[in-house]
């Protein structure tokens, strides 16, 4: 994988001829070194229709300078950006290529413009002579490539980017220095984005849809998951934590949204979609679910006094741990490279771009949505009802899982509705929320059990004692029953809620 850093900076507009004001005695900087000019000149990729700058993306080939080579930026934060090199190539490096497919998809990535810059150099230094930020003024000619031609424009700007570890708060005592000398933010957020508007270039408005009938709430829910989701499979690529989670939930939601808001859109259209949605969970599941357990079990032996860790155990849980952990991420990738994956994608934009909506979806969407909410609630009352009335064992087990799976269903549910319902589907939602992360716990400990059963009976074949993975299996047991005597009273408080949004109508 290329190498990845956190650019933290800001840019600024400026005239030739900007006279910069002495920031020494700002935030901590003591000095300015001046480093001198150097030249850069850099090639930014995207597809015909511009689906990397769309999303505030950038793909670079740049020569000069320290880093030449290639750059991939990717949006974390405002100002806040994960700049990945790679080295410099005649081609765009696979495993940037990667990074993006999500986005490109099935369209080629190509070289659209040019910026060469002359860049004047300084370095923020505190009293110690520790690099706090660099200063650069660029001097930038854009040129646009390919299709028609555009004459190239011209600009100047100023960029401060922080050093590693320097406090963001540098960031604004120096903005607020310069905006005193007539220096004033930039709009552009990069100098992409300046170059293709300056060369005439419209970038795609990926604001989701607005309004006010069922139609469209559920539709803008749904660009928001999708969104979540492309995003993600980047940052599953790059190993981030907790990102197959997050791009697991993604899937879940807009599967919940489907089923949930089955009279806006037709499930004769969103129900394939939904099967390849299922399928990309499931398989996401087998790196998670590993993560998940992994966390689980080393967090319980750590709580083991040491005088009851018998036999070579830490070792055994670390080696299978490490064991799957590459296993099931290698499966991952290989999923999100596979072609099934790609039409998944496709097919998705493509229900976006027309969506198979239904009569209910021209209405005025809080009686639409609340009817909604309101049905999949039931759904998760009856079968919460179910769960408690059956015996403890592996039945309950069971009926406690669906309860689960309907308690995420009827928390997406209200949550999608929230713009819409306001206040009180919020309420319900976080009431819900509840119930789904009691019965979580009860989930991963029915796993837990059943790995440890395992565990121990490897280590038995192998001549070691069992006694720990005993103690850790009873303990769960212990946690499990715990969690059944907490959900009744957690499911009243809950229930009372959906009660109160039922009286009221949200």
């Amino acid at each position: 994988m290329a190498d990845t850093r956190r650019e933290i900076e800001r840019k600024y507009e400026a005239t030739p001829g900007t006279r910069l004001p002495d920031l020494t005695g700002t935030a901590g900087i003591s000095s300015v070194a001046d480093q001198g000019t150097v030249e850069l000149d850099a090639v930014y990729h995207d597809t015909a229709d511009l689906r990397l700058a769309a999303a505030g993306i950038t793909l670079r080939r740049r020569t000069g300078g320290a880093d030449a080579g290639w750059h991939l930026k990717l949006p974390v934060a405002p100002g806040v950006r994960d700049e990945l090199h790679a080295p410099l190539t005649d081609t765009v490096p696979d495993d940037l290529a990667a990074l993006v497919r999500a986005r490109t998809r099935d369209a080629a990535l190509a070289p659209l413009v040019r910026l060469r810059s002359s860049r004047e150099i300084r370095h923020l230094l505190a009293a110690d002579g520790t690099p706090l930020a660099e200063l650069s003024t660029d001097t930038v000619r854009a040129q646009r490539l390919g299709g028609k031609k555009v004459t190239a424009v011209k600009w100047t700007e100023i960029e401060v980017e922080l050093a590693d570890g320097t406090d963001p708060a540098l960031l604004d005592a120096v903005t607020k220095r310069l905006r005193k000398a007539g220096v004033t933010v930039s709009d552009a957020p990069s100098k992409l984005a300046r170059a293709l508007a300056e060369t005439g270039r419209r970038v795609p408005d990926r604001t989701p849809p607005t309004g006010s009938t069922a139609g469209d709430r559920v539709l803008a829910y749904l660009h928001e998951q999708a969104e979540a989701l492309t995003t993600y499979d980047a940052a599953v690529r790059r190993d981030l934590p907790d990102s197959v989670h997050k791009m697991r939930v993604a899937t879940r939601r807009m599967r919940s949204a489907f089923k949930t808001y089955k009279k806006v859109l037709d499930p004769a259209a969103t129900g394939p979609l939904a099967d390849e949605l299922k399928w990309l969970a499931g398989e996401l599941g087998t790196d998670r679910d590993h993560e998940v357990l992994t966390e689980r079990l080393t967090a319980h032996l750590d709580a083991v006094p040491t005088t009851l860790l018998l036999g070579p155990v830490r070792a055994r849980l670390t080696a299978w741990a490490a064991a799957g952990r590459t296993a099931s991420h290698q499966h991952t990738l290989a999923t999100l490279d596979s072609e099934r994956y790609a039409r998944l994608l496709d097919a998705l934009h493509a229900l976006l771009a027309d969506p198979p909506f239904r009569k209910p979806a021209r209405k005025d969407a809080e009686p639409v949505l609340a009817k909604a909410v309101i049905k999949d609630f039931d759904r998760l009352a009856r079968r919460t009802g179910t769960a408690l009335a059956t015996p403890a064992g592996h039945d309950r087990d069971l009926a406690l899982h669906e309860a689960r799976k309907a308690a995420k269903r009827a928390r997406y549910a209200a949550e999608a509705a929230g713009p819409a319902l306001g206040k009180p589907a919020k309420k319900l939602a976080k009431a819900v929320k509840g119930v789904q992360k009691l019965l979580g716990e009860h989930q991963d400990g029915v796993v837990a059990r059943e790995q440890l059963r395992q565990l121990a009976i490897k280590a038995h074949a192998a001549g070691e004692t069992a006694f720990t993975w005993g103690l850790l299996y009873g303990r769960e047991e212990g946690e499990a029953e715990r969690v059944e005597r907490d959900l009744p009273e957690v499911w009243a408080r809950t229930a009372e809620q959906g009660r109160t949004s039922k009286l009221r109508g949200f």
